[in-house]
């Protein structure tokens, strides 16, 4: 299958090198954040309806099917990222089982359905809102890593309202937000059920943190084991390796 590329991008192999990925400098790449969601996330194999918020360069949907024979929807709102996404997408044939849309995620349950949904995925912006100066250095990433288009709460209430009951929604963050996280997730009808705290190296604090909620579940919060990223030879853990060559699914 042949792709266009167009000026700095660059066409990568994604870990298992069964993927390709259109990626470019000038533009916000994906990084490891996103792997361990598209791990760490639930998903019926055989069938279902999956959407994935933030989609960026499309590397969770990519990701995702390899893991589920089920519909993916991926939505992102800067259109060149978009672009890149759906020709990935199309570079690897996978038209039939993803779909790239192109908006305001606070708009998808209007656009693609209401409670329809068995899985939601997000990998949002991290910080604040961005100043000027902020956003004028690269917009690309400055929107990726911001929260300029979409809030924290915005991300967790458009989750849940594309989820049917008993639906799931897993996303990443820094631990910094985790009891945000919490409370937004029970105010708007997502009961936390699973969390798993992701550190650099071991003896570190925690960077990252990894968390899943059920709509309209009872409470049981499991926190599982954690995951060190990297050893004192400051190489791949072994589970760190299996979780990027995708040997592992959740």
């Amino acid at each position: 299958m042949m792709v266009e590329l167009y000026g700095d991008e660059r066409l990568d192999y994604l870990f298992n090198e069964e993927l390709r990925i259109i990626q470019s400098p000038s533009v916000f790449s994906f990084s490891l954040d996103a792997v361990l969601l598209a791990h760490f996330a639930y998903l019926p194999i055989q069938k279902g309806q999956i959407v994935d918020l933030c989609t960026g360069n499309g590397v969770i949907p990519l990701l995702l099917s390899q893991r589920t024979k089920g519909t993916i929807i991926g939505v992102e709102i800067q259109e060149r990222l978009c672009d890149m996404a759906r020709r990935s997408v199309q570079y690897n044939g996978l038209e039939e089982q993803i779909k790239i849309i192109h908006g305001d995620i606070k708009e998808m349950p209007q656009r693609i359905g209401y409670s329809r949904y068995d899985v939601v995925t997000c990998n949002p912006p991290y910080f604040p809102a961005a100043g000027k100066e902020e956003l004028s250095k690269n917009e690309h990433v400055a929107i990726a890593r911001h929260e300029i288009y979409c809030t924290l709460e915005d991300v967790v209430r458009v989750s849940s309202q594309l989820l049917k009951q008993g639906g799931k929604a897993a996303f990443v963050h820094r631990p910094g937000r985790l009891l945000d996280i919490v409370m937004l997730m029970r105010q708007y009808r997502l009961e936390p059920k699973r969390l798993r705290f992701v550190y650099p190296k071991a003896g570190k604090e925690a960077n990252m943190i990894l968390i899943e909620g059920m709509k309209d579940a009872s409470p049981d919060l499991k926190v599982l084991s954690p995951l060190v990223i990297y050893g004192e030879d400051n190489e791949y853990t072994e589970e760190t390796k299996r979780i990027l060559n995708g040997i592992i699914s959740s």
